[in-house]
Formats: structure tokens, sequence, C-alpha cells
């Protein structure tokens, strides 16, 4: 069964499950050769229709508040972990009643913490997120090793006699990377932090990790779990987010009007403010099915959204036939960082959530409306 873009409203994502279980088997056999933990970093993906499935393939979820703790204990049910750069005091008991792992970003909170976590009776395993001041990320905002950054623990302020009770060290410093840069993370991570993860049960690698990637190369990525396993005698953790979701969804649009000012422009119902922000944020330029750089196929165009923001601009593209009011246009990779980002700024209404599968094909799993928009307001 092939899927069919028109059958859907506009504007829609919709994910492929045939995609998404291509992902997740490539992702299980990470698992399954090493022994490695894969979880869902629901911070990019939170479709949670899909969890039962992503459940199949993976270990459990990892979170970065509470409300996301919450839905994958609630929607997944398996291993659930939390990051936080701090906790607050009247959910951190929540925290601790849902959580099989809880890092700490700084000792100060573990120490805030850590007689509640005593104190609970529960099997709840910690960690301290540390910082090796090392990261091949280009871009500030994405990098959690950027001068003077709060995300993690230094080395010069690593406190080893605090780790009574600390049962694993966690770092992330990736982002859409592949494995050749996760690699030569771990030689810093091993040579700053070598002497600590030897007293550790497990070693957490956070996300950023592209695996799902045409041109990753998993056997380095195989290698780096290994070498951190065999040398230290502890689990490894991976975080992959995007990675589950890459290339599975798509978000499909309509033209809403073609005007000109010195150029051909193209107002869609789609938003790139509203509805997929790191178009805007990242930058990048996500692809239309059957379109092309500008300039390449006859007839370009600006394509903006219907907000009053000046800047909601998605890009320029070329296609082979004009465009007209009321044309489709689909955009790839939209599974990821889109879902769990949007918002309803000018009262922009939210894209509906679809499925597909081969047995029952498009599937709506939800729609969304005015009182969506103003349930958000007071």
């Amino acid at each position: 069964m092939n899927l069919d873009f028109n059958a859907v409203p506009t504007p829609s994502y919709i994910v492929d499950e045939r995609l998404l279980i291509k992902n997740l088997d490539l992702l299980k056999s990470v698992s399954d050769r090493t022994g490695c933990h894969v979880l869902l970093a629901q911070k990019a993906f939170s479709m949670y229709s899909t969890y039962p499935l992503i459940g199949k393939y993976l270990s459990g979820t990892t979170a970065s508040s509470l409300f996301e703790a919450k839905l994958g204990k609630e929607e997944m049910g398996k291993e659930t972990h939390i990051f936080a750069p701090a906790y607050q005091e009247h959910e951190i008991d929540e925290i601790i009643s849902i959580c099989d792992h809880i890092v700490f970003n700084s000792f100060s909170q573990w120490k805030k913490y850590k007689n509640k976590v005593v104190a609970s009776g529960k099997s709840v395993s910690c960690g301290i997120r540390v910082n090796p001041e090392y990261s091949e990320i280009e871009t500030d905002i994405y990098n959690p090793c950027f001068e003077n950054s709060r995300l993690g623990v230094t080395l010069a302020n690593f406190k080893e006699d605090e780790l009574e009770g600390i049962e694993g060290l966690h770092f992330h410093t990736m982002c859409e990377q592949n494995s050749d840069v996760l690699e030569r993370t771990i030689k810093v991570l091993d040579e700053k932090f070598g002497k600590y993860m030897s007293k550790m049960k497990w070693i957490n690698f956070g996300g950023g990790h592209h695996i799902t990637r045409p041109d990753y190369d998993i056997e380095t990525l195989i290698k780096s779990i290994m070498f951190i396993k065999n040398k230290y005698n502890v689990e490894v953790y991976i975080e992959p987010g995007e990675a589950v979701a890459l290339n599975t969804g798509y978000l499909v649009s309509k033209v809403l009007d073609i005007i000109n000012n010195g150029m051909e422009l193209a107002i869609l119902d789609t938003s790139a403010a509203c509805h997929m922000p790191d178009v805007l944020e990242m930058p990048y330029r996500p692809h239309i099915i059957d379109s092309a750089n500008p300039g390449e196929y006859e007839y370009t165009y600006r394509l903006g959204g219907p907000t009053c923001l000046a800047g909601d601009v998605i890009g320029d593209y070329s296609f082979k036939q004009p465009l007209k009011p009321g044309d489709n246009l689909v955009f790839c990779d939209m599974g990821h960082y889109t879902m769990v980002k949007n918002n309803t700024f000018n009262g922009i209404n939210l894209p509906s959530i679809a499925l597909f599968n081969e047995e029952e094909g498009i599937k709506i799993i939800k729609k969304f409306g005015y009182e969506d928009f103003k349930n958000r307001l007071s």
C-alpha cells in the first residue's frame, strides 16, 4: 500500500511506521551486539501512540522533565531515566517515584536530594553528568561543552569525596554526528574521568548519535561501546532521539496564495515558526518532494507561513510546474523536533498527527482546534 499524502487534512504530520521499524531494527541490532541499553530521548520524539511499538525494540525512555518522565512511564512502561540541569523541590518526590535512573547536573543538586532518594526506599540508581570540555559541535546553542556551559561537571569541579551513592556518569557532547566524533570524545573522557569510571556501575553516552543516517559508521559505535564496557566493567546506555525518528515523518502542507514582490512568493498553511521551528533556529532547509534548489527547475518560489512574523520563511524552492492555490507540498524528515517544539503563535492551529502502516493505511491519531489554543492561555 502506498502512502497517499492527499488523504490527510492540511497541515498534518504523518509518521510512516515502516520507516520507524527500519530505524528501530537498526538500533536494536546495536543493543543485541553490545548489550548496551538504548533509550528513546523524548525531547526529540514524543509521539506516544508509537511507544508500544518502540518498546518492543528499545530498553525504555529518557526524559528532561517530570512531564516527559511521566509520559515515558505511562505510555512505554519500561526503563525510565531523567536528567535536568536542576530539579524543582515540589517535583523531586514524584521524579523519584517514577524514575529508575536520575542524573544530577551538579554535586550540590546531588547533595540536596540524596537523602530523599535514600529515604524513598526505592531502588533508584543515581548519576552525575560530566562535561569533558570536548565537543565538535560548531553551533553554540547546541553545544553542551561551549565556554561557560551550565551542563555537566568539569574535571576541575569534580568532587571525588562526594561520590558515595553515585553509581553512574553521564555525558552528552554530540548533535547529529557520526561515531568518529564519539570515538574521539571517548578518548578525552577516558583520559579525564577514567579513574572515576572505574568506580561506577554504568556510563551513559547521552544522545546526538545519528545512528540511523545512511552514512553512519555502526562499527565505530560498537567499538566505542565495547571499549568502555570491557575496560571498566560497566553497563552502557545511549540515548538517541532524532535517530529513532530520522527520515520517518512528513509534514503535508497546502498552498494558500501566490503573490509577487520581486519574486514569486507562495503562502502556505504551514508555518516555520509554529510547525517546524528548527527551520529558523537551527537553521536548516527541509526537502520537499518533487522540488529542487532555487533555479534548478523552471519555477522558483519563496515559501512562507501564514503568521504575521516577517521572518516566517521556510526557504526558496524550485518546481517543474507552477504552484497554484490548493496544491499540496510534502516536507520530508518531519518526525523529530517538530511535534515536540511546535506552538500556537498567532493562534495558528497545530497540524493533525497521523500514522501510516500497510495494514491500516493512514490513521489520524489526533486533531487540534480552538480549545487547544485557548487552554494554553488564561
